[in-house]
């Protein structure tokens, strides 16, 4: 008798937790689809799902894109918080300012935001406060201008593609004005307000740079075939920001790979779901970096990759 007791309060517990899960609800925002930010989504709903919220199964999962529409970030942002749910993942800086600004009781954790003080998602990284938290993809700029510098030793121009409507990207400009001149380097702007602009902007700077650096510009990302296919025709390297981008066709990238940036943020995602606040998790920044190449691209471009950063990469694509 006692035995069926325990199985069925066993039995009860386990239903209860169950119901309990599939309560849950995350709706996820992302501002345009390119492989970095899939990733970074796809990153997010692992760790989840490993946590025991399975999108579809124990968790309710909304998925919506803005397609690069920041008036339609806004949309989606209203409509999710009409909907109300448990957590709302903001991925790229737009999207997680529509959310920001749609609500300030609902948690908001974003990912793949360059600098969250200066975009005014939240005051300060380690106490956050309020409704919001996330994970930074703060670029090492430093380490990157070495990475270039080692490729292309003779380098004394630096393009830098981006949209100067992406605060990301004006924060990583900023940031690289600043290594760059230490390093004696001068950098040239292109400017790309939108994805269809970024073939103009990168040929716009042929004669005027020896290499191109694209940062983690969504623009500019989700159009980046554009950029390889003129560094490939004018003999100009380029460089990433993002891991994914070198599939893609940049020469290298020192960086963190957006998989890896999705599944810190579901880390913090399922750490609400079970009960913390928003507000007291600390913003966080990438905690494993690659270097990835692409010794085809290399060749391409006219660039002679040592063996020894052969031998250091995490991964090479030939």
């Amino acid at each position: 008798m006692t035995v069926i007791r325990l199985a069925a309060a066993a039995l009860a517990l386990i239903v209860a937790t169950g119901a309990q899960a599939a309560e849950k609800s995350v709706a996820i925002t992302q501002i345009v689809e390119h492989p970095a930010l899939d990733a970074c989504r796809q990153g997010v709903q692992d760790v989840l799902a490993e946590a025991g919220f399975v999108a579809g199964k124990t968790l309710k999962w909304q998925y919506e894109s803005a397609q690069g529409n920041m008036a339609t970030a806004v949309q989606i942002a209203r409509k999710f918080v009409g909907d109300a749910p448990d957590v709302i993942v903001a991925i790229a800086t737009p999207s997680a300012q529509a959310a920001v600004a749609a609500t300030k009781t609902l948690p908001i954790v974003f990912s793949a935001v360059t600098d969250p003080v200066s975009a005014k998602l939240v005051s300060n990284w380690e106490k956050p406060g309020a409704n919001v938290t996330g994970t930074s993809d703060m670029a090492p700029v430093d380490k990157h201008l070495a990475m270039i510098k080692r490729l292309t030793p003779g380098v004394k121009r630096l393009g830098f593609l981006y949209n100067p409507g992406e605060v990301n990207s004006v924060s990583s400009l900023e940031a690289l004005r600043e290594a760059a001149k230490a390093a004696g380097i001068e950098v040239q702007e292109g400017a790309a307000p939108k994805s269809s602009e970024v073939l103009a902007a990168a040929r716009s700077l042929i004669g005027k740079v020896d290499a191109f650096y694209v940062p983690t510009d969504n623009t500019v990302v989700s159009a980046f075939e554009a950029v390889v296919k003129v560094g490939i025709d004018a003999k100009i390297p380029v460089f990433a920001g993002d891991t994914d981008s070198v599939e893609r066709g940049a020469v290298a990238a020192l960086g963190f790979n957006y998989y890896e940036v999705g599944r810190q943020t579901g880390e913090v995602v399922a750490r609400i779901l079970k009960g913390e606040k928003p507000g007291d998790i600390p913003v966080s920044g990438v905690r494993k970096m690659d270097l990835w190449l692409n010794l085809a691209s290399a060749a391409k471009m006219g660039v002679k990759v040592p063996d020894a950063m052969v031998g250091e990469a995490t991964k090479v694509f030939r």
